[in-house]
């Protein structure tokens, strides 16, 4: 009798512990396919804004420093050879990179001298950077017009570095982004990528 108890009880806690597991599994694919979706919609958005801002451009020259555009949308980061082309937008909040790549507060923006800090997800936007080379062209599109930098180096540097983001006087773009690639959870190390304004 004892015997017949004990496996219906387990039978029981097997069928409760199955139902809260499934549960979980429905729970989890909603959410990331709520995220996946909501980064979808705010990529496709901004794209079209940028366009639209593009199609009319300010009273201002082309050579203008563009101003950030509604929503602290910046323009768009385009690695042509690794087939990256996302949004840049304002801020390094997580709920912004996990839409965007973010433009780091206080460096510079496109056409303005000194450096350009550019963060992004290593498990999302900026993971293509695994593999990207010294002489890589990066194009950054603003309403103000296009702006183009070649790598000159990459390194790995602890987050507490920000020497990274320091200007020498010159038009340099700085990529952050976490490292290792595949590291699971909050990485120890940053990966950077320098690049250099290309003019004419």
């Amino acid at each position: 009798m004892n015997v017949v108890i004990r496996r219906t009880a387990l039978r029981l806690v097997l069928r409760w512990a199955q139902r809260l597991l499934f549960a979980g599994a429905i729970v989890t694919l909603g959410y990331c396919s709520f995220v996946l979706l909501d980064t979808w919609r705010f990529q496709h958005r901004e794209r079209q804004s940028l366009e639209q801002q593009i199609q009319t451009p300010a009273a201002t020259t082309r050579e203008a420093v563009p101003a950030i555009g509604p929503d602290g949308l910046i323009g768009r980061i385009e690695i042509a050879r690794l087939g990256v082309s996302v949004i840049v937008v304002e801020g390094t909040a997580n709920a912004t990179l996990r839409r965007a790549a973010g433009h780091i507060e206080g460096t510079a923006l496109p056409g303005q001298i000194g450096n350009l800090g550019i963060a992004a997800h290593r498990d999302t936007f900026f993971r293509p950077l695994r593999n990207i080379r010294v002489n890589d062209v990066i194009t950054l599109t603003t309403s103000a017009g296009e702006y183009r930098y070649r790598v000159v180096s990459t390194k790995i540097v602890n987050p507490t570095d920000v020497a990274v983001l320091k200007t020498d006087g010159a038009e340099v773009l700085t990529l952050v982004t976490c490292y290792p690639f595949y590291f699971v959870g909050a990485a120890p190390k940053r990966f950077i990528v320098r690049a250099e304004r290309v003019t004419g």
